[in-house]
């Protein structure tokens, strides 16, 4: 499997809170909660992600609360794939269950900028940066959850 597009970057400690705010939380639709994703930290996303763009952030990411509104949104936004340097725990399991595509690259998450192209693929782990032509090298899941990933989660999502 592999994704490419645009990236949209952001830093530390990017919490549940900031990619949905709470005040969201009352709707199941992914198109709403994806209408609303990342709003407090650039409320110019949702006008700029495109289909297949790619989320890059530091450490820390999805910190917070334990809710899969966060993945599922920033899923719905378009984005196919989340590279940080570390994830918060309940969330890198959220994002699996709901087939988000999330790596784990401290040195890709670091160097490559806000607007670069990056390419992914899942197979490898192997994350190249085509603006730059810098290559990085992410530990790949294993099939069956490359296989979760690819059918789009654990359990048919409602949209």
């Amino acid at each position: 499997m592999i994704a490419q597009g645009k990236v949209h970057k952001y830093g530390d400690n990017v919490d549940t809170d900031v990619i949905i705010p709470a005040r969201y939380l009352n709707t199941a639709s992914h198109k709403e909660l994806a209408a609303h994703c990342m709003e407090d930290i650039d409320k110019d996303f949702v006008n700029k992600v495109q289909e297949g763009d790619i989320m890059v952030a530091e450490k820390n990411f999805g910190c917070g609360s334990s809710r899969e509104h966060a993945p599922i949104a920033i899923k719905a936004s378009g984005i196919s794939c989340v590279i940080a340097s570390t994830f918060a725990r309940i969330f890198y399991r959220n994002a699996i269950n709901i087939g988000l595509a999330i790596l784990e690259c401290d040195e890709a998450a670091k160097e490559i900028k806000n607007g670069d192209e990056v390419k992914v693929d899942f197979d490898t782990g192997l994350i190249t940066d085509i603006t730059t032509g810098k290559s990085y090298q992410a530990e790949p899941f294993p099939q069956f959850i490359q296989n979760i990933i690819e059918k789009g989660g654990l359990i048919k999502s409602i949209t």
